[in-house]
This record gives structure tokens, sequence and C-alpha cells, in this order.
């Protein structure tokens, strides 16, 4: 099950640098977007290719409030790319794509607002 921060909850505890590093976020350009209508909550099955070390991997977005499959080829977007596959039904989830809550709740997605070479780490 995906747990949703509470946008209201007090920051975390504090990390450490060496933490920070640890969680490995790339951008990468989404190939392909399809419905996921077998997921418990609206989602879409996204192809992301984050470039030649990394490769194309597979993530299921809870994004259907904001998106819709035809606008989402060509997109940049972040994702966590060292976090263990999920399982969902029968998707095998391999990143974790990334947004902020809308004031509903809703999932907006984080991408950088210029175009960036595929595949670069967050820091």
């Amino acid at each position: 099950m995906h747990v949703v921060p509470d946008p209201a909850a007090p920051p975390v505890l504090n990390i450490s640098f060496d933490q920070f590093l640890a969680i490995d976020i790339r951008v990468g350009r989404i190939v392909s977007a399809t419905p996921f209508p077998e997921a418990r909550k609206p989602a879409i099955k996204l192809l992301i290719d984050f470039g030649p070390v990394i490769g194309q991997k597979r993530s299921s977005a809870q994004i259907t409030e904001h998106y819709a499959c035809e606008y989402l080829p060509g997109r940049l977007v972040a994702a966590v790319v060292n976090f263990p596959p999920r399982q969902i039904g029968k998707f095998l989830s391999e990143v974790l794509t990334l947004g902020f809550p809308d004031e509903a709740g809703a999932v907006v997605l984080i991408a950088p607002d210029k175009d960036v070479p595929i595949g670069g780490r967050l820091f």
C-alpha cells in the first residue's frame, strides 16, 4: 500500500546528508502511458526512460486527476530509482514517480522547469 504523507504534518526528523545521498532521484522522460484499470486506486502505468545507465523503468502513478495518458509521453518527471520494485496487482512498479499534492490531495508531477539530459541526478 502506498502511504501518502500528511501535508499538514510538521517536518520529519533531521537526517544526515549521507542519508539524503542514499536516495537516488533521477530525471526521466515518459516513453508511454497506459491506463491501469486493475489498480485499487485510479492509476496510470508509465514507461520512463532514464538514459543508457539506468535504462527504461516502469512505474504505477496515481495521477489520473490531472493527467491523461495521451499527453504524458515526452514529459520529463522525477523519480526515485533505487527503491526495491513493488508488485501492484500484476504490474511490477520499478521506480517511484514523484509529485506534490494539490489542495484536494491529487498528485501534481514534479519536473525541472527547463529541458535537462535524462538520467541526471537530483542534488
